[in-house]
Formats: structure tokens, sequence, C-alpha cells
């Protein structure tokens, strides 16, 4: 069969650039599947902290289907710097990259670049980027929120190091990452699984030109990254010329960040150009501890937040990038980092108070825009565990990140939050632990992982309600690390909806007594011993008289809202029936009608 005569961009088949954009997701997808399915930590093959994504040969981002957020939008950055450190790159060839200072997101995301050939031109490069359960820190985990610097980190950082060549492996830099990772077979699955999702899109992508046609996929990317950015141009069109400034508090930390942290944001919304200018320059400078947000996790988390905020379904490409500026400066702690300031916990603190201060600043502008600030931190329920497991006999040690339960989402405009939210960075994209399998893999016992009713943020559209989990060691110690946020300064409502609930972890004896541990936790749990974790849930959007009677009604029948709340927050007087409660709507529109009076003459 013949491929299809060449096109220009101009004239290209938009039936053809649906067709060819949905099986660019596709190779995608079955990367992604090909990672989760053998990856061997369960930070990975649980809880699918990984992401995937293509890039062109000239290093723009062309097809990123469901990755997280802050994973893969600066994926050309690091396939620019393999072809500034290697140029003389070729076929076979795969590069291990996880330096923050090169265009990576953290020491802890190891991204396979491998540089997809057809003829001997150089097309895509393919990069499955996976959170590491242990990247060699001095503390078994993969957020050092105290190192001061790059060195006292720890991390084994990889600017962009050739792994294979000509399909054969580099032996030398697996020696080195097995002797320096904690569980090396663990973190070699995890490494195969990461090479073998490239070399799966390295095949798939053959086919798919073998099918069209160089020519054909030339003119292709053009005409997808001009649609892009048109659709984007025309979403920002629909938003009001203006200068927004929000900013989003971090809680403070004992000695790491002792006065907290503002994390500022200025938007510039230019509809006539169709283009948004995010003005990240009015942060403070580098901290000297690991908390820095690369530059590659700022662009992302503040172009996430956009993303976040609109209702357009709009292509993740090169083309809707080129709708945003972002304006960042050297040697500031949000987005400015210079070697050797430590950027271990880039991924996830400060850059979720990004994500959340561009998100609910887009509030207001449009009835349809913008999100409410969602629920912060990783706290014990997304802690790091490490010991031994006796079950596994000599060399039984190990070491994972949990996703077992996890910060609430925020409601929207147009929706209430979502439970299974993760966290601002992350978007919903991340998967939840089975408590089973954790279990099974780890020597863990978990005594309950549940939602806690009433703890959403209220509004017209409410944020999802926190989860309260609380495990301990099946059998010897077990060591648990996270530094958490949101137990000072939950996530903020907007436009008029109310905040979230505060974060709490603590210390749970064996008699049942319990004591605070702060938000920053490196601590031994011994056998009897339980560490528990209220997370944070998201905040409300809009005033909560103006939520519909019946959502209040169907969220207490679920476990997500309580009958108090239900009168003292939303203003819905309940009948008397406790199983099946209904709405006394005459007494409902009389309460609320006084709540409103009330805040009127205020």
């Amino acid at each position: 069969m013949n491929a299809p005569a060449p096109v220009t961009a101009a004239e290209f088949d938009p039936v053809l650039l649906a067709v060819i954009a949905n099986r660019l997701d596709s190779v995608i997808r079955e990367m992604t599947n090909t990672l989760l399915r053998t990856g061997r930590s369960a930070v990975l093959a649980v809880s699918r902290d990984f992401s995937c994504s293509m890039v062109t040969g000239d290093d723009r981002l062309l097809s990123t289907a469901e990755g997280t957020p802050v994973h893969i939008l600066g994926s050309h950055r690091q396939t620019a710097s393999m072809k500034r450190l290697h140029p003389d790159y070729s076929e076979g060839d795969a590069f291990l990259h996880n330096d923050p200072y090169n265009g990576n997101t953290h020491p802890a995301d190891h991204t396979i670049l491998v540089p997809v050939f057809v003829d001997g031109v150089h097309l895509f490069t393919v990069c499955p980027k996976a959170h590491q359960a242990d990247c060699g820190n001095a503390i078994p985990t993969t957020y050092h929120a105290w190192a001061r610097d790059v060195y006292e980190e720890g991390a084994l950082v990889f600017p962009c190091v050739k792994v294979e060549s000509g399909y054969r492996p580099v032996e030398d830099i697996i020696r080195m990452c097995r002797a320096r990772i904690r569980v090396p077979d663990q973190w070699y699955g995890d490494y195969l699984a990461s090479l073998g999702a490239a070399r799966i899109g390295e095949r798939l992508l053959k086919q798919v030109v073998a099918k069209y046609g160089v020519d054909t996929m030339s003119a292709f990317y053009d005409a997808w990254f001009d649609y892009a950015r048109h659709m984007g141009r025309r979403a920002i069109s629909r938003l009001p010329r203006s200068t927004v400034r929000r900013t989003a508090r971090h809680d403070p930390i004992p000695g790491i960040l002792p006065d907290g942290f503002d994390v500022n944001v200025t938007l510039d919304i230019f509809p006539t150009d169709g283009r948004i200018v995010i003005d990240l320059r009015d942060n403070a400078d580098c901290l000297p501890n690991g908390m820095n947000v690369s530059t590659t996790c700022a662009l992302n988390s503040a172009v996430a937040g956009i993303l976040n905020a609109l209702p357009e379904d709009l292509p993740r490409n090169a083309g809707l990038l080129d709708c945003f500026e972002v304006l960042i400066r050297d040697n500031c702690a949000i987005g400015g980092p210079v070697f050797p300031h430590s950027c271990s916990v880039a991924t996830t603190n400060l850059a979720d108070r990004l994500v959340n201060a561009v998100q609910g600043a887009m509030a207001g502008l449009r009835e349809d825009v913008g999100l409410a600030e969602g629920g912060v931190g990783m706290g014990i329920g997304a802690s790091v565990i490490s010991g031994r497991d006796r079950r596994r006999g000599k060399g039984g040690d190990y070491v994972n990140q949990l996703f077992a339960a996890t910060a609430s989402g925020p409601a929207s405009a147009l929706a209430d939050g979502w439970l299974t939210y993760t966290l601002p960075v992350a978007s919903g994209v991340c998967y939840r632990d089975s408590v089973e399998i954790d279990e099974l893999k780890y020597p863990i016992l978990f005594d309950h992982v549940r939602v806690v009713p009433g703890t959403g943020g209220a509004g017209q559209f409410r944020g999802a309600p926190a989860n309260d989990v609380m495990f301990g060691p099946r059998f010897e110690a077990m060591e648990v690390v996270c530094a958490a946020d949101g137990h000072t300064f939950p996530a903020a409502g907007v436009a008029g909806g109310e905040r979230g609930s505060l974060g709490r972890i603590e210390l749970v004896e064996a008699d049942g007594t319990a004591r605070p541990l702060g938000n920053a936790v490196n601590i031994v749990v011994q056998p009897g011993q339980k560490v528990r974790g209220l997370e944070t849930s998201g905040a409300g959007y809009g005033d909560p008289l103006e939520r519909t009677p019946a959502r209040v009604v169907h969220d207490i029948a679920n476990g997500i809202e309580t009958r108090e709340r239900a009168e003292a927050v939303y203003g819905v007087v309940l009948t008397d029936d406790e199983l099946t409660p209904g709405v006394n709507a005459a007494a409902t529109t009389e309460l609320r009608a006084v709540r409103h009076r009330a805040s009127n003459d205020r």
C-alpha cells in the first residue's frame, strides 16, 4: 500500500489530523500500559507515578495523552539537552536523564530518552519519566526537604547519560545505580520497565511513519501545532483583558521554612493576542534546603494551573505552549534554582502552591472559569516507607512511596472536587494505592483508610472531603519520611467558597494514646506503634447558600457531608427522617433569605 501523497499544513485533511493525533496518543498509552504492567515498585505498578510523552526531532512537544502535568509539559527541555550534550547520538541509543539543572523536574524522576530514527532521520524522541522508590538520597526518601544542597541531598544525578548504545546496555551506569540504590533489584526492574516502554514507543512510531510517510508526518506536525495554537488563543480570547495577582501560602516547617513561604503569581491576560504571561519573578531567592522548584517544574505547574482553570479541552503540545509566557529569574526558589541548590522536593510542596495560585487567580474571570485551591501536602498517606522485610530473608530491604491517602480536589466553577485528586501537580492522574497490594508487597498493616464527612470546603460547588489513614509496621521497625503542608494554611476557597480542612499527623501508641508529630516527619515507627494522618481537603467555589439543596442531601447520604453542616453552612433545612433525609423547601428558602439579608447588611 502506497503512503498518502504529501500535503502542506494549510491543506491538511482535518479528519486525517484527528486520526494521526489519536494514533500518537495510542502510542503513548501503549507505553504507559507497558510501564504500569512491568514496573516492580508499587509507586509505579500500583500508584502510577510516571508519565510518558513524545517530542519531535526538533524538540517540540508532540503528544502527552494522559501524563501527569508536572512531569510532561516540559519534556522538550530534556530532549534539547540530549542533543546539546550528545551531538553524535544515533539510532539504538538511550539516555538516562534526571538532572533538574538540564531540563528535568527533580532527581527522583528518572527519564529514559530514546531518539526514534526513520531512514536515518531523527523524527521523534520518546520520553517515559518514572518517579523512583529510591534515588540514592542520603536518607530513605525521594523528597529530602532537609538537604542544604545537592551534596547533602545525595541523589545520583545523571545529566543525560547514555545507558544504551546500538541497543546494547552501558553496564557501567547500571552497576553504578545498583551500587547506590537501596533496593537494587527493585530499581533495576523499574529501569527495565521504563526502557521497555521507550522501545515500545520507538517500534510503534516507526509503524506510524511507515503507514503515512515522512512528508505527511512533517505536515501533520505543523497542522497539529497550528490547531492547538488556534484553540488555545480562542479560549484566551474569551477572557477579559486583566492583570491578576494571587499569593498561596505554604506552611512554616521547623528547620526548613521557619516563616513559611509565599508563592506569588501575577497573570497578564491579553485576549486580543490570545496570550497569557505568568510572572513568577516576585518570589524569594533560592532556599538552603530541598524545597526549591526547578525551572521545568515551575513552567509545568504554572501552565497546568491555567489549563486546569479553563473549561476547554485543549491539546497539550508545542502549539498550545506558544500561548503562554512564563517569566522566571535566576536564583529564585520558584523556577530559578542554580547549582548546587537542592530541588529534591521540586515536584510537590511549593509547586502545589504554585498550581493553586494560578488556578485560583483565574477564578471569576468568566463564570465558567477557574478552580479553588486543591488540597496540599504529601502527608503520611503519601510518605516514603523503608526497612527490612523478614519474609524475604537475607537482603530483604524495602523502600517505597505510598499513595494510600492523599490530598483531595478543589471545586471548580462547574463541578465538585475530585476525591482521588492526589495533589495539585498531579490533578487526579496518579492512582490511589490498593491497601491489599501494599500489604502484600511490603511489611505494612493498615488500620483504616477512610473519608471524613464534612471536611470538604463548602461552596456552591464543594471541595472533596479529607482522607484519614493509619498504618504501622507488620514486623520490625519501619522508617517513615514526609514533609507535608496544609497544617497551618489550608487550601483557600474562591468566589465566596470556604477553605479546605487542615492536615494533621500523629504517632499512635499501642495503648491508643496519640501525640502530634508536626508536618515534617522522619521517624522510626516501632512494632505496636502506628502513624495516623488527616490529609488536607479541597476548597469550595462560590457561595455555599447557592448550592442546590438536592446536592447537599446526596452528599449526606453518601457520607461526604454531615446533617449539622447542612443547616449551619449551607442553609438547608432537612426533614426529620434520619435514614433518608429530605429537604424542607419552605424552611430552607426562608433561612437562606435571612442569611443573605444579614450578609448584605454587613
